[in-house]
């Protein structure tokens, strides 16, 4: 029998960073994102949101052109960084980059066919310190997931996984609907064999360690089911990584986190109405959902 724990106040209170008024903005880390596209600009805004809202120190992104210029007028705090369309002159600039971050969140708002997708993951799964998989880093073909597999395997701090069910699915090689009666069997041998941390997103979630724990938020909102919600979650993740969090108590304090500041948002603003948007700002109700006071430690 699979022994679940559940994600609550008193297991995420455990997990809270030590934020001393004596730090500076190295003390609470550096996150990378590497996120947005031409037409996806959005997601790469929400991401970097959210990780500046997780209290990192410095939060970069890592980008095209027209991402780098919305990122700039909707969260003018991130560092830009241009992402080279050269694949030799990407993949030096991105090594440099991951040596001087503290996290690295990849894929937010990059589509499945972005040519240097996978060159680009396997080099941040090499050279990261934490790593964040998201959306368009998840959904390469087969013989490419093979590759980012090992890549996974040999990393010596686990990487945090986020795939939605559809995702999921497509990555171990089944049907969605093959997933929902077997999840916590599947989420757990994933994780396990791919030395992976893996939170897979539905209206409840579930979150995998590569030594078989299980753990389990189920607090449906219809309001988070939209697109960018995932995103928000992501960049949260990578911004509490980037503060040394261990990667499955990121993982679990971020979901926990996101989901507290999304019933504070329906509650203002309505399930149908609120935006993925919206989450960032209601994360300090989120905080204090989860016990992290601002006092010293």
């Amino acid at each position: 029998m699979i022994d679940i724990r559940v994600i609550d106040r008193e297991l995420i209170s455990e997990f809270k960073p030590r934020r001393p008024e004596t730090g500076h903005k190295n003390t609470f880390g550096t996150a990378l994102i590497c996120a947005g596209s031409r037409y996806m600009t959005g997601a790469a805004v929400m991401a970097v949101g959210s990780a500046l809202r997780s209290g990192a120190g410095l939060v970069k992104i890592f980008s095209e052109e027209r991402t780098l210029n919305a990122v700039s007028s909707l969260e003018p705090c991130a560092i830009l960084e241009e992402r080279p369309d050269k694949t030799a002159d990407l993949l030096r600039k991105t090594a440099s980059l991951c040596k001087t971050s503290d996290s690295v969140l990849i894929g937010s708002g990059i589509p499945r066919d972005y040519t240097d997708m996978e060159v680009l993951t396997t080099v941040i799964l090499k050279e990261a310190k934490s790593v964040v998989m998201d959306a368009g880093a998840l959904s390469g073909e087969p013989d490419c997931q093979n590759r980012l597999e090992e890549c996974l395997k040999a990393r010596e701090v686990p990487a945090v996984l986020t795939p939605h069910v559809g995702e999921f699915a497509r990555m171990i090689g089944i049907a969605s609907s093959e997933v929902s009666g077997n999840a916590d069997e599947l989420v757990l041998d994933f994780a396990s064999r791919n030395n992976c941390v893996t939170v897979l997103k539905s209206y409840k979630t579930l979150i995998a360690t590569p030594d078989g724990k299980l753990y389990l938020h189920d607090a449906s909102n219809s309001g988070l089911a939209k697109g960018g919600s995932g995103d928000v979650l992501a960049g949260l993740i990578a911004g509490l990584l980037a503060q040394g969090m261990e990667p499955h108590k990121a993982a679990c304090s971020a979901v926990y986190i996101h989901s507290k500041a999304g019933e504070a948002a329906a509650e203002d603003i309505g399930k149908r109405a609120m935006l993925p948007s919206d989450l960032a700002l209601y994360l300090a109700d989120g905080y204090q959902s989860a016990g992290w006071s601002e006092d010293n430690e």
